[in-house]
């Protein structure tokens, strides 16, 4: 069954639009290249997506089998406190990694990734767009004192360096960064989205197929290249190389598993029926998930880089070399393969929080060394960042005892911040009152 397509109100509408001639000026190409590039799909449509036919009966937690609340207050009190959070979050997000990704999308060096990123970014302004259609489409007022156009403000007005998960407050170094965030990070997304299709508040669940639906392309947009990468690796001339690419492996793994929240939570959203999966459960799933990625990166790369054997020969040395972590004919598991490091490198939420713990799991006592060790794994553009020097101050002063533990997990660096000022000299807000259209912002379909 189709989705219905609904347009925001015409305040909200101009807003989004207002802000994507800000922070996303590339999006009017996406509409000149779509025919090159995506031949075969529908035109974007920059509209909220509500999937028809979804469940009627709450399907996890306390109140399996009653009836999903259409609006939120017919959710429980604290069900709608945190399913609001989510909503957010997941609004800042999405914004969020169009201003990442904008900053270096004109340096990739294939069309093709340029054109596949400009889409995965129109995708993001979308979600965005879906996520504020769920807090300006219903009453919220049982449980913030905050108006819609205040929530709206909010996310409009967040930066690379206030938004709500770490992930998305890093800044891109290269177009590197494009590819493996989308490989890394919209995976994680892919796991969130699945998880709330059974949403006790039909509306959330009934936009995440429709996001999903797309999602997978952003994980195309990340695994595609970073294959052709691999098999172009094994040649001398390559640019960009396997170290390269495992390098931003290690900056962004880490921020993706904080994605998850910490393990040891998430049965609070399980029990109010607002998601199907402890943090745990979906974080251990992810992480097999990411490996057999890398697998079947590695196993590209081998082929590639020994044309003399067979398919099967070549993939049953890759795997002796896993096995071994050792170097058989020339293939090494430390220099030439892609690997994850362990759950503990580098992180800053979550049970590993400021431990340290190498790329190999093996654990540091001085905190000087650890932090040469992580400063050894991480891409050299990124060490000169601010995110880098915070973590290492922090790192440094949780293990001398300096900074208790609770205030670093709650610590960020903080960029620039807009603060609620568009920065377009004829206004003050990104939402601004405007006349009320005549078909109250019904169903319409947008094309860029």
């Amino acid at each position: 069954m189709a989705d219905q397509q609904h347009q925001l109100p015409r305040q909200y509408h101009e807003a989004v639009l207002h802000w994507q001639r800000h922070n996303f000026p590339d999006y009017p190409r996406l509409a000149e290249q779509w025919d090159t590039y995506f031949p075969k799909d529908d035109a974007f449509c920059l509209c909220a997506r509500i999937q028809q036919g979804m469940p009627e009966q709450i399907e996890v937690g306390e109140r399996t089998g009653q009836p999903k609340a259409l609006v939120p207050k017919e959710l429980d009190p604290k069900a709608a406190e945190e399913l609001l959070a989510i909503i957010r979050a997941q609004a800042s997000t999405e914004f969020g990694s169009i201003q990442q990704h904008q900053a270096t999308l004109a340096r990739a060096s294939d069309s093709q990734d340029q054109a596949w990123v400009l889409r995965v970014m129109a995708e993001e302004l979308r979600h965005g767009y879906q996520m504020i259609h769920l807090l300006t489409s219903a009453d919220w007022s049982p449980v913030t004192d905050t108006k819609p156009q205040d929530m709206v403000e909010e996310i409009l007005s967040m930066k690379t360096g206030s938004h709500v998960l770490a992930a998305f407050n890093l800044e891109y170094d290269s177009f590197v960064d494009n590819v493996v965030f989308a490989a890394f990070i919209d995976r994680v997304g892919k796991y969130q989205l699945t998880m709330q299709k059974v949403n006790a508040y039909k509306p959330m669940a009934a936009s995440m197929p429709p996001m999903l639906r797309e999602e997978a392309f952003h994980l195309a947009a990340g695994v595609i290249p970073m294959r052709r990468w691999a098999e172009a690796a094994a040649q001398p001339d390559a640019l960009i190389t396997m170290p390269a690419m495992q390098r931003a492996v290690y900056k962004w793994y880490g921020r993706g598993l904080e994605m998850f929240g910490d393990e040891r939570g998430g049965k609070t959203n399980v029990r109010l029926g607002l998601k199907d999966k402890t943090n745990r459960v979906a974080q251990d799933e992810y992480i097999a998930e990411v490996d057999k990625m890398l697998d079947d990166i590695n196993q590209r790369y081998v082929r590639a880089r020994f044309p003399q054997l067979s398919r099967d020969d070549a993939d049953s040395l890759y795997t002796r070399v896993k096995a071994d972590r050792g170097t058989i004919d020339g293939l090494s598991w430390d220099e030439d393969l892609l690997k994850l490091p362990h759950p503990g490198f580098f992180r800053r939420r979550g049970e590993y929080a400021f431990q340290m713990i190498g790329v190999d799991g093996s654990k540091f006592d001085d905190v000087e060394h650890y932090i040469e060790h992580v400063r050894d794994h991480l891409p050299e553009a990124y060490l000169a960042s601010i995110d880098v020097k915070h973590w290492a101050e922090l790192q440094r002063g949780v293990a001398n005892g300096t900074v208790p533990l609770e205030s670093a997990l709650k610590s960020m660096p903080r960029l620039a911040r807009v603060g609620g000022a568009c920065p377009c000299a004829n206004s003050v807000r990104w939402v601004v009152d405007v006349e009320v259209p005549a078909n109250g912002g019904q169903e319409t379909r947008l094309n860029p």
